[in-house]
């Protein structure tokens, strides 16, 4: 049973200020902790009180969390991999978490944090329990459609996206005339997008999808207007994304640009 006051552990983006609106909405009282700038000032009209933090700061973290009462909680937002290695700011207790892992893929550094969270008696919700409505509905969403050989190419970089997917090394795939042009790494989808885009002519796909053991408490595919202008710019014309496993966000702002400039959106 959910409590009516839960935690919101919000990274990049604008998914936790759209699940902080629909949770506020729904009657909920959410605390947020803040890991990134941008959005820090939206979050504040949807939520009782945000605070500002780190991600490597996880006992500032678990001790607000208890400060506040909070017994349950979302992770939602991106987080930066990339900060483990540029700028990592990781407290004692991070740390020694880490340093006991053999492995710091994706799914890895977040189950640390779960675990960590769980023997706190926190609870990490799923986190399409306030936004299953951003989930994509199957089908083509734009005016214009892929052609069969683009479809084709849909198939093969669906195949090797979830294949990658399942050795947690990402969840994004450029793909052009069978051959994969960029696998998705610590960069995130952007990068992965801009090195195949430029290999392509103009017609590259990018695919996104679920791992095959998705955890729904944590990074669940997302993409949005920015992923579009970022394929636009450096040569990429499909976007292809799994249905119902895939957030959408600017859903109309998606298709006014990708029927502007004739390019194709689709869920598989």
């Amino acid at each position: 049973m959910l409590s009516k006051k839960f935690g919101l552990i919000a990274g990049d983006g604008e998914l936790p200020i759209k699940l902080a609106r629909s949770a506020k909405h729904m009657g909920f009282s959410t605390v947020a902790i803040s890991l990134a700038q941008s959005n820090r000032k939206q979050l504040s009209r949807y939520c009782e009180k945000v605070y500002s933090f780190g991600p490597g700061q996880i006992q500032k973290i678990v001790d607000t969390l208890h400060k506040e009462n909070i017994e349950q909680l979302s992770f939602i937002g991106k987080v930066h991999k990339g900060l483990l290695l540029r700028n990592p700011r990781l407290d004692s207790r991070a740390f020694k978490l880490i340093k006991q892992r053999n492995r710091l893929n994706d799914d890895q550094i977040m189950l640390i944090v779960v675990e960590e969270l769980e023997k706190e008696n926190i609870n990490v919700l799923d986190q399409t329990l306030f936004i299953k409505d951003l989930l994509a509905e199957k089908g083509v969403i734009t005016a214009c459609n892929p052609t069969s050989d683009e479809f084709l190419d849909i198939e093969y970089g669906f195949q090797i996206a979830k294949q990658m997917g399942k050795i947690d090394i990402g969840q994004s795939v450029v793909v052009q005339n069978k051959m994969i042009l960029a696998v998705e790494a610590i960069e995130g989808t952007d990068r992965a997008i801009e090195r195949g885009c430029k290999l392509g002519n103009g017609n590259a796909v990018v695919v996104k999808v679920s791992k095959p053991n998705q955890d729904n408490r944590f990074d669940i595919p997302t993409v949005g207007l920015n992923t579009l202008k970022t394929m636009k710019k450096y040569g990429g014309k499909i976007l292809a994304i799994e249905a119902n496993e895939t957030f959408i966000v600017e859903k109309n702002e998606m298709i006014e640009f990708a029927d502007k400039h004739k390019m194709v959106v689709v869920a598989v």
